[in-house]
């Protein structure tokens, strides 16, 4: 009997040849099921079916082939006990000293647009699992390789013949961080098909996609992980520029955001610290930008930026004039690129890297997440209601659509000025909607901009009439707000007293 056995049986047979004829070649004995034995034996790489070893059968369509007594008992016996080694021998039992394994290809099936439900069972892997939780149990005797990547450095350990046990160890983790994650989206299938939002238990098998030079600040160390490799942020493709720092991240999210509610129509949105400080659409990409780029201009330095359109060769010239970190965009024309390519620190993003539908938002606190329903994507006007004695008209109904969207993606307490598909004013942050008031007209004639007959979007309800006050000094004709104070019949009252149209829309946009 030759003094190494592997179990090799693989959903994934990327580097499986080569990694078994690396094993053979260091005088191993292999064991494999299925797909996996089929394929080796065409390679010509000689080896023993695991119903030969049991003397059992694969049977139930392949749902039982390694569950028996005698590929587990190989895995966990424990080689410093005499009376293990005794047991299995009194049975017949040979120990396995190596298990490749990965598992049924459950999310990408569970994925796939209409695919049946008993087809995502049948994806349930059962076996594999099993052995790799037995074999990584036992890792002080058994190798166990759960990550095609890591065949090359397991075969260069045996080739050593260095009892590595730090390096078993690890794989033993890595083992049970793919089961644990595997598990976890098992779970979140079934929680899926009880289409329930919040079950008792919530599993978010994360993977990371990316180490980052630090966070927030230098000295914090910091990692990027995903739900699904290739979707999501991961899902855009960088074209050019520095690796994404953390803070880049969460400004992209932020951009992406604020763009969103608009669909196709053509928007730029630019961000800073995760809020907008312009947004516009536009009949081309370059008009929405120098729309977006006129409302604040000082603080779009050093800002990231968002277009629901491809950027031509064009935009990207004006966009070239300013310092921006990142540029994301669903295309880039050629030129574009090598316009942009030019400054080699700005990142250029390609994608639109949307929201799957039912996504949850997630919030950290201290111990645990909050855990909500995300905003809606389409923001439109079904639910509004005019209170005030004048009716907006259709170009103030335009732009309080707008600045409804536009309001959507501000930190609240906010406030937003708008004109003509165009942010003018966003006062963002504040601890009272006044002062969100002031800071947006401010803002706004900071940058030059005329306030008086703009419309003016409020995330939620105005509590006193001081903000409707500030609002018609600086010449508002029109707003939009949630409605639902206490005192909605005093600030209704101030409208009117103001001939400013006010629209409630029943629904509050808070983003804290």
């Amino acid at each position: 009997m030759p003094a190494s056995r592997a179990l090799l049986s693989v959903s994934d047979k990327t580097g499986l040849i080569d990694f078994a004829k690396g094993l053979h070649g260091l005088g191993w004995e292999l064991i494999s099921t299925g797909g996996t034995a089929r394929a080796l034996r065409e390679a010509g790489v000689p080896v023993r079916d695991v119903s030969e070893v049991t003397q059992f059968p694969e049977m139930l369509d392949g749902r039982v082939k390694t569950l028996h007594p005698v590929v587990h008992g190989g895995l966990l016996a424990r080689r410093d006990l005499p009376d293990h080694m005794a047991a299995i021998a009194e049975h017949g039992i040979a120990p396995i000293d190596l298990v490749a394994v990965n598992l049924y290809p459950f999310r990408e099936t569970a994925s796939r647009k209409d695919v049946a439900p008993s087809e995502v069972i049948e994806q349930i892997d059962i076996g594999g699992p099993s052995m790799l939780r037995s074999a990584a149990k036992n890792f002080a005797s058994v190798t166990t390789v759960v990550d095609p990547t890591d065949y090359a450095a397991v075969l260069a350990a045996l080739s050593r013949g260095n009892d590595d046990l730090a390096f078993r160890r690890d794989l033993a983790a890595k083992v049970f961080e793919h089961t644990a994650a595997y598990d976890a989206a098992i779970a979140t299938w079934f929680v899926s098909q009880r289409k329930e939002s919040f079950p008792a238990r919530i599993c978010l098998p994360l993977e990371k996609a990316q180490t980052l030079r630090y966070g927030e600040n230098p000295g914090q160390a910091a990692a990027f992980y995903v739900e699904r490799p290739g979707a999501g942020l991961a899902g855009l493709q960088q074209k050019g520029g520095k690796e994404l720092s953390f803070n880049n991240l969460l400004d992209l999210e932020g951009a992406l955001l604020a763009t969103e509610p608009f669909g196709d129509e053509v928007c730029c949105g630019i961000i800073k610290h995760t809020t907008p400080c312009g947004l516009a659409t536009g009949a081309t990409a370059l008009e929405a930008y120098r729309k977006a780029l006129a409302c604040d201009p000082a603080s779009a330095f050093g800002s990231v930026i968002s277009f629901t359109s491809g950027v031509d060769d064009e935009t990207a010239e004006a966009l070239s004039s300013l310092f921006v970190e990142c540029v994301v965009a669903p295309s880039f024309s050629s030129g574009a690129l090598e316009i942009l390519g030019r400054k080699k620190n700005l990142r250029i993003l390609e994608g639109r890297a949307r929201w799957p539908a039912g996504a949850l938002d997630y919030k950290r606190v201290r111990g645990g997440l909050l855990v909500q329903q995300r905003p809606p994507a389409i923001i439109d006007d079904r639910t509004w209601k005019v209170v005030s004695k004048r009716h907006p008209t259709g170009e103030e109904r335009r732009d309080l659509l707008f600045a409804w969207r536009a309001v959507a993606s501000v930190k609240s307490n906010a406030i937003v000025l708008a004109r003509d598909g165009a942010t003018i004013g966003i006062g963002a942050g504040q601890m009272s909607r006044v002062d969100a008031a002031f800071l947006s007209v401010h803002k706004a004639i900071t940058s030059g901009h005329a306030t008086a007959g703009a419309a003016l979007g409020s995330d939620a309800f105005f509590p006193f009439r001081d903000g409707v006050d500030q609002a018609a000094e600086a010449g508002v004709r029109a707003i939009v707000q949630p409605g639902g104070s206490v005192r909605d019949d005093e600030v209704v009252a101030a409208a009117d007293g103001h001939d400013i149209a006010m629209v409630f829309t029943g629904v509050r946009l808070f983003r804290h």
